[in-house]
């Protein structure tokens, strides 16, 4: 089981049709769930950090290894993040991923974390970085399945 808990919610209909197609391709490999919780922008950053979190928290459960998406974490290859992925597997089956609002990932979330990632140095938009998840996760069960598609 993958989850994906993300700050925000997808309005743009091409990222929502990237999002639905790389769910169709990743339900071969893994039960797939997407929770979206409110993005709260406009308050100021703090506040907004820890409101989120606290939305953040209701879909955590103990037993998720929890990876958070964030400029600070590690940067790993395709194929590093395939064996991570796989390597977690063999002790955990509950994988969230946390993708953060426009102000980042609160402190208390951080800490609860067992994996930090960065995908790059650069910032992203929220909604476009769950399709680059996305993305990741099927190339990296793709490439734990020895099957075409990573190049």
């Amino acid at each position: 089981m993958v989850k994906i808990i993300t700050v925000g919610s997808i309005k743009e209909k091409y990222l929502k049709d990237a999002i639905e197609e790389y769910q169709k391709r990743l339900r071969k490999y893994l039960k797939l769930e997407i929770i979206e919780v409110k993005d709260e922008g406009l308050l100021p950053p703090l506040q907004a950090m820890a409101k989120e979190a606290e939305n953040i928290q209701k879909h955590i459960s103990d037993r998720d290894y929890i990876i958070t998406l964030e400029i600070e974490g590690k940067q790993l290859t395709s194929e590093e993040f395939s064996k991570k992925i796989e390597d977690i597997q063999m002790i955990n089956s509950n994988i969230t991923f946390i993708i953060g609002g426009s102000y980042g990932i609160d402190h208390t979330i951080k800490e609860k974390a067992n994996y930090h990632i960065s995908f790059s140095k650069m910032t992203f938009p929220h909604q476009l970085f769950r399709v680059l998840l996305l993305e990741q996760i099927y190339r990296a069960f793709k490439i734990m399945n020895h099957e075409s598609y990573h190049k």
